[in-house]
């Protein structure tokens, strides 16, 4: 009280006034702002899955669970199943973590580790590019382009070497090698999800303390080991999180999918063969869609929710796992 006594008494003589208390509506408004804002997205989120939900009862209510087990799909009579939508739209997505992870991880290692100075923001920058493309390009460089050449190149040979060979000669054997199919869509998803796994890693690979590094190459380390047992494990967490936001990209892109998947509603143990995704059906269809047909499309919708929320729910055990472990 007395240094406080003393502190004013001082400021009235050199004629500056005193300090006062600051307000607290300038907190009380930014914190207002705050809970607003966090509020928002939550009732977004809400009315999306409500306004879902309600398009959707028709169907639930029409089919029942009957709605994930059928495959069939025929406006005229209308019966609707889910069942080849939701295997192909997981089927893609796997084919491109399988795909594109192996690729990200070498591009963020070699650009953290191998790659040149000179090199590496060029390279850096050209992968980063390549998350700015539209889905949509990929989708016609995918079916004009691509398709064309992995129908002559891939599907025929391999289709003639196992043909006639038990499970191989059914898994990669195309009846029509059209260059469309399931392993078509998951290569162009696979390439349009390496941008994003690679930055992410390579990010978190360049904020691993430099002393882990020198200190593994001082006791004899090769670089593989010193990726193996000292990269990879202290950058566990943030590598699990970026394969779940490329998992996340690939079960939700529509357009490039729509292009080179060959929109079939029909149950293949090939993967070679069309097939559609839950994306891509309704792309396809919802614009023409009325009555059951639409409200079934809106179930598709709402399934695609349901998974997305899943795979989050998967990362988060991951991404706990990890950090325990």
């Amino acid at each position: 009280m007395t240094a406080l006594t003393q502190s004013v008494a001082l400021a009235r003589e050199s004629g500056v006034a005193p300090r006062t208390a600051p307000s607290k509506t300038g907190d009380r408004l930014f914190q207002g702002l705050s809970y607003a804002s966090a509020l928002l997205v939550l009732l977004v989120l809400a009315g999306i899955l409500g306004s879902i939900i309600y398009g959707a009862w028709p169907a639930f209510t029409e089919f029942g669970f009957g709605f994930l087990t059928s495959s069939a799909w025929n406006i005229g009579t209308e019966q609707f199943g889910a069942l080849p939508a939701i295997i192909g739209t997981v089927a893609a997505a796997l084919l491109a973590l399988v795909i594109g992870v192996p690729i990200s991880l070498g591009i963020a290692i070699y650009l953290t580790q191998l790659c040149p100075g000179w090199a590496r923001k060029p390279v850096a920058m050209t992968i980063e590019l390549l998350a700015s493309v539209p889905s949509i390009i990929y989708g016609m460089w995918g079916l004009f382009v691509f398709a064309p050449l992995f129908a002559r190149f891939v599907q025929v040979p391999v289709s003639n070497l196992v043909e006639g060979m038990p499970i191989v000669g059914t898994i990669l054997y195309a009846r029509i090698p059209s260059g469309v199919g399931v392993l078509t869509a998951g290569i162009i998803l696979a390439i349009m999800i390496v941008p994003f796994v690679a930055s992410i890693t390579r990010d978190m690979l360049d904020q691993i303390p430099t002393v882990l590094r020198e200190s593994a190459y001082g006791i004899g380390c090769t670089t593989w080991e010193v990726v193996r047992h000292v990269l990879v494990p202290q950058a566990s967490v943030s590598i699990i999180g970026a394969i779940m936001l490329g998992l996340g990209r690939a079960l939700g892109e529509t357009m490039a999918v729509t292009f080179v998947i060959g929109n079939a509603n029909r149950l293949s143990a090939s993967i070679f063969d069309p097939g559609s995704t839950i994306a891509s059906r309704i792309a396809n269809e919802f614009n023409e869609a009325d009555g059951l047909q639409l409200s079934s499309l809106m179930a598709l919708g709402c399934l695609l929710f349901i998974i997305t929320f899943f795979v989050l729910i998967i990362a988060r055990l991951l991404v706990r796992r990890a950090k325990v472990a």
